[in-house]
């Protein structure tokens, strides 16, 4: 996509590379300002759950009783997979009241603190006496007032797709319940399960990031419903651009997987903990989503060719959407290196994830508040949240 797009050759979007210098400068500048010493962790779901200095779910982990770290990591397992999974975008109107920290907040960092508060409170669970899990056969009873209630959701305070989500962890719950093998071989099934299956794969107690993400791809596939599939096989965050040629059976398909990598990072620090080594973390992508890729186009290093459609209300599968999604992960690669030389680090201490959580999505969402009132994202994307 990146190299029809230097070409000229894309229908909707142009590509201005010599824009990218100044980004770097942009973004290198957000990160010293957010991490001064320059140790920048992972852009994961972890950092959702810290506010005002406080760790959240570190504070709940502490006082839990765990039998071993194992089980604190399975844990950890369930509520990352199901707190991503939630995170979809949430509407620019909607907020969360927390009652414990006194904050009201809203967007990721506010479906992040809800979806905390609700695992503490078993929601997922379907032991009373163990609340901090999530349960195959409490996921799939689990309805969107479940949700709502949890989110604090009404007419007043509207979420987006309370509905896809539901069923997004009812299909989570029924996809661990039917593969035990995977997901139930030291407890009873959960999502959670898929830690004991990576400790298995684990070589020499290291194990590469893209098993993490192939992981996924392959044990939790059939959570995605209404999707592209290939001999039924559901292909989950692909889509068709009519430009892609590959002349095979992927003819015209274009792989993202947004939440997917997402949680393939995330699940990186409960292996960490447990002393599985963690390599290869650049083997995992960008995230193909509104902070990352409206960066690019506010910095104008991505221009629409119809300028009309910024006004529109995009359905997630069109071709504009497609290209802009993929060349934000292509331009994430790209500006990398230029961050990396700005800042002065190595690319052993500044991965790409690093460059998400620092940099460019709070850059993303920075200069979206210079452009536009409430910092909404330049494109409007439909969504049924289960993409971003």
């Amino acid at each position: 996509m990146l190299a029809l797009g230097r070409a000229g050759a894309l229908a909707h979007l142009r590509v201005d590379e010599t824009k990218l210098p100044a980004v770097a400068d942009y973004v290198a500048g957000v990160i010293r300002v957010n991490y001064p010493d320059l140790r920048v962790p992972l852009h994961a779901r972890w950092r959702h759950f810290v506010f005002d200095g406080r760790d959240l779910w570190a504070e709940i982990a502490a006082q839990a009783n765990w039998r071993d770290a194992k089980a604190r990591a399975r844990a950890e397992f369930d509520l990352a997979i199901v707190s991503v999974l939630l995170d979809a975008g949430a509407g620019a109107d909607w907020r969360y009241a927390d009652a414990a920290t006194g904050l009201t907040i809203g967007r990721s960092e506010g479906l992040a603190l809800a979806s905390l508060r609700m695992f503490a409170a078993g929601l997922f669970s379907a032991d009373a006496s163990d609340p901090l899990r999530a349960d195959a056969t409490r996921l799939m009873a689990l309805t969107a007032g479940d949700l709502s209630r949890g989110f604090q959701a009404d007419a007043s305070n509207p979420l987006a797709g309370l509905d896809g989500r539901a069923a997004l962890l009812q299909r989570l719950g029924r996809v661990a319940g039917e593969n035990a093998t995977t997901f139930a071989t030291q407890d009873k099934a959960r999502p959670g399960g898929l830690f004991d299956h990576l400790c298995e794969s684990a070589s020499a107690a290291a194990l590469p990031a893209p098993d993490i993400l192939r992981a996924l791809l392959t044990h939790l596939g059939g959570i995605w419903q209404n999707r592209l599939t290939i001999d039924g096989v559901a292909l989950g965050d692909t889509w068709r651009h009519s430009a892609i040629k590959h002349g095979d059976a992927t003819d015209g398909l274009v792989p993202l997987h947004k939440l997917s990598q997402w949680l393939s990072y995330s699940l990186i620090e409960p292996l960490q903990r447990t002393g599985i080594g963690v390599t290869d973390v650049d083997g995992l992508t960008g995230l193909a989503e509104y902070r990352n890729g409206g960066l690019f186009i506010d910095a104008g290093v991505l221009t629409l060719r119809n300028s009309a459609q910024a006004d529109a209300r995009l359905p997630v599968d069109c071709e504009l959407v497609v290209e802009w999604r993929a060349l934000t992960v292509a331009l994430l690669d790209a500006l990398l290196p230029l961050v990396r030389a700005r800042l002065g680090v190595s690319a052993a201490d500044f991965p790409l994830g690093s460059l998400l959580e620092g940099g460019t999505w709070a850059a993303g969402r920075k200069l979206a508040r210079e452009k536009r009132a409430g910092g909404g994202p330049p494109l409007t994307v439909v969504s049924d949240g289960t993409v971003f």
